[in-house]
């Protein structure tokens, strides 16, 4: 009996040994999973985009201005790379659709703001194409596709794409979504949300997405912070006023209240740097920070207003609303430690729709089954500026006017095609072409159409195959004779015509 009981105590020691051993085994085999888990994780890095709205090329000291103030951004750039020859459309929605799409404007004919009707161009010889006010819900967007791939999603501003309850981002791929424009104090906000009575919108906004970081640290987030600053009505905390008022101008730089309104989105970005680094999250974040079209100035300098430009884009020409580079050309500076070079820049050509492929290609994800995609990735540019892209040129399409006053246009319906340093612009009403190049000539004075038919016709012939190719709609001959005379004489009373719109 004392031997069977040896005997089974052995067994039963084996029997312990072994359970012993599978389970530091099974715990192994959990570690080695767990930590490929959170290596994948990690993998993907966390994507903060931030764009001020109608912030012009020079409205940013790292970008050129002696006036306004943006220690934040410029210490940005400082830690990252700065494009120097990115462009959005020439007002506010076209970019939203484009950015959120990864389309351009003929795909989703969303190429201004609001119906054609705002503008009289009755007495025009062209009939522009009718505008799509809210982004199609069969397109797929960014956020969707980020949060098929994981991300957690959020958007706290200016959303601009539709205001039904279907169009709003809470329903278009964001988790969690505020939107609110229009107003700097006092502001709506859709949900409603409440707030301490006269806080600043850009301070609201920036509370959000704050507090969307904290809650969403231990796994890939995607914000998309869509600031309504720096847009009329100009409005801004007295106190940032006051330290304004006392510089003197310098160039066309010379509003207080617009550059307080500036140093508030600053100060946001500011913001956000901070929570990054305390959270030790700033290394594996890429941010992003640029504008939505060109500065709300320019216009004396073209002719089109005899004073009171907002702000001024020299060196480029005109602003918000045209094609020229001061409408479409924007800051953006893009921060991603150990893969981009601090203090760098990349004169590249890039637009838009590069957004959509881009954010894919941080987040190592697919892009949607069966749909369309016009850009291509400027991940090989964040990590070698001297690098080329596949494709040879960007285009726009604006098929409409953009009014500034009675009688005065800031643009009519044109085209182009930047390939290199080559810009090529076609105006519909005429057939006019202008030819520039833009690394001699930044400011567009010198149209070399007559000096070089070929590259013309070159450049041309590329347009009207890129046109073809997406289906883009050309605006249709107009009888102005035919216009009725209340619209010549402006008829029913509308909406004032100004540059901010």
């Amino acid at each position: 009996m004392k031997k069977l009981n040896v005997h089974n105590a052995k067994l039963k020691g084996c029997f312990v040994d072994k359970t012993r051993a599978l389970l530091h085994g099974l715990l192994f085999c959990l570690v080695v999973i767990g930590g490929q888990a959170h290596a994948a994780s990690a993998a993907k890095p966390n994507i903060v985009f931030i764009m001020a709205d109608d912030l012009g090329y020079t409205d940013v000291a790292c970008y050129g201005s002696k006036y306004y103030e943006t220690p934040n951004i410029d210490r940005l750039a400082t830690q990252g790379m700065k494009l120097l020859n990115f462009h959005q459309c020439q007002n506010c929605q076209p970019t939203r659709a484009a950015l959120m799409s990864g389309q351009y404007g003929p795909r989703t004919g969303v190429y201004t703001v609001g119906g054609i009707g705002r503008f009289d161009w009755q007495t025009r010889p062209l009939r522009p194409v009718d505008n799509v006010t809210e982004l199609p819900l069969d397109r797929i967007t960014i956020a969707q596709a980020l949060k098929n791939a994981g991300y957690a999603t959020a958007m706290f501003g200016k959303w601009h794409l539709g205001n039904g309850d279907e169009y709003h981002p809470s329903k278009r791929g964001f988790d969690e979504a505020i939107v609110s424009n229009g107003k700097h104090f006092d502001f709506v906000t859709q949900p409603k949300v409440e707030y301490p009575k006269g806080q600043y919108l850009a301070d609201f906004l920036t509370d959000k997405a704050e507090d969307f970081i904290k809650r969403h640290k231990e796994e890939p987030f995607f914000l998309y912070l869509p600031h309504f600053g720096v847009h009329s009505p100009y409005q801004a905390k007295e106190d940032l006023i006051g330290k304004f008022k006392p510089k003197p101008a310098v160039g066309g730089h010379n509003n207080p209240t617009y550059a307080a309104m500036i140093y508030s989105v600053d100060e946001s970005v500011g913001r956000i740097m901070k929570l990054l680094d305390e959270l030790k999250l700033a290394d594996n974040t890429v941010l992003i920070f640029t504008s939505d079209n060109g500065g709300v100035g320019g216009y004396v300098r073209e002719g089109i207003k005899k004073a009171g430009d907002t702000t001024d884009n020299t060196p480029l020409r005109s602003g918000k609303g045209s094609l020229y580079e001061g409408g479409t050309r924007d800051p953006f500076i893009v921060r991603w430690p150990g893969k981009v070079k601090a203090g760098s820049t990349c004169n590249v050509p890039s637009i838009h729709v590069d957004m959509y492929p881009t954010l894919l290609g941080l987040a190592r994800a697919k892009a949607p089954k069966d749909y369309t995609l016009d850009g291509e990735s400027l991940v090989p540019l964040f990590k070698n500026g001297n690098a080329s892209l596949k494709r040879e040129a960007i285009y726009q399409h604006f098929p409409g006017y953009l009014g500034a006053g009675q009688d005065t246009w800031r643009t009519t319906p044109v085209g182009l095609i930047q390939a290199g340093d080559w810009k090529l612009m076609e105006f519909f009403e005429d057939g006019r072409l202008e030819l520039y190049n833009l690394k001699d000539d930044i400011g567009e004075q010198n149209n070399l159409a007559a000096k070089n038919p070929e590259k013309v016709k070159e450049l041309h012939a590329k347009m009207v195959a890129w046109r073809k190719e997406v289906g883009a709609k050309m605006p249709t001959k107009n009888d102005p004779s035919a216009a009725k005379p209340e619209a010549k004489k402006g008829g029913k009373k509308k909406k004032k015509q100004t540059e901010d719109e």
